[in-house]
């Protein structure tokens, strides 16, 4: 048993990851195909997925106990805490929780995610400590970090995961965004879901149509609509994902079209206004 945990991690840790995450689900949702797993070969394939997500940081009990409340039987594809990085000092905090997808039929892309995800916590680990050691050569000065992820949609098809980084330094925060297509195994991008290009300017009109809605009905709600630094167009591959009722959630990160005190602000794009763009009815409702 021991030597087979030890192919498994050596095999996790020489997995190949592709430049680019841009799975295009095109092809899929035009010659979708079913997938029949049989039960026990699904068990087994479970306990490995289980046991490939363990790397060097392998001790941790916060992944031990999230292991212990996946289901075995019938278990469908997950996000739950692989490790997390702490410190706890009078001047210095880091809270930096690590998501890792199991049960993926689609190993590449699980490892893939797993290895992103785990890269960018380590980097913002290490990126910490050195600024940390740096403010005590200096004299000293508080630096504080925290980083976590929300599971914004789990149901049958979709797996949506948010991520966030929230630095206390320079009152700098991130959220960033992967929606993944659990029956057909694919991480979807805001271009696949469309036939063309056509959906940035419908999508862009919708928002600032919303913007301008919010803040006639609420003084206290500010959006950079107009003016030398308004909004002016969503990016191709936009921040997104989708909700549990089939919905398009384009999302924006602080300041980036309203004030800092506005926080992440997210908008549900109609499906109507869209739907001629959809390349089909497979996500969006």
């Amino acid at each position: 048993m021991s030597e087979q945990l030890e192919q498994l991690k050596r095999k996790y840790k020489n997995t190949p990851i592709p430049n680019e995450l841009d799975f295009v689900v095109k092809k899929a949702l035009k010659q979708r195909k079913k997938r029949h797993v049989n039960r026990m070969k699904s068990l087994v394939g479970i306990g490995a997925a289980a046991i490939i997500l363990i790397t060097g940081i392998n001790t941790s009990p916060t992944f031990a106990n999230a292991l212990s409340e996946v289901p075995l039987v019938g278990s469908l594809v997950k996000v739950l805490t692989f490790t997390e990085f702490k410190v706890d000092e009078e001047t210095a905090k880091a809270d930096i929780k690590v998501p890792a997808v199991a049960n993926m039929e689609n190993k590449t892309l699980e490892a893939t995610l797993n290895n992103k995800y785990l890269e960018e916590s380590k980097k913002l680990y290490n990126d910490f400590t050195a600024e940390m050691e740096e403010l005590k050569k200096n004299g000293g000065g508080h630096v504080g970090v925290k980083s976590g992820y929300d599971v914004k949609t789990d149901n049958d098809q979709i797996l949506a995961i948010g991520r966030y980084v929230v630095s206390t330094v320079n009152s700098y925060s991130k959220y960033t965004y992967d929606t993944i297509d659990k029956k057909n195994q694919l991480l979807i991008t805001l271009p696949s879901l469309f036939k063309d290009d056509s959906y940035i300017s419908l999508i862009t009109n919708n928002i600032k149509e919303q913007m301008r809605q919010q803040m006639k009905a609420d003084p206290n709600k500010v959006y950079w609509v107009e003016g030398s630094m308004s909004f002016e167009t969503i990016a191709k591959d936009q921040s997104f994902y989708i909700n549990n009722d089939g919905k398009l959630v384009i999302c924006f990160e602080k300041y980036e079209v309203a004030p800092g005190s506005m926080g992440v602000r997210e908008f549900i794009i109609p499906t109507n206004l869209i739907a001629d763009a959809l390349v089909s009815k497979e996500y969006i409702k």
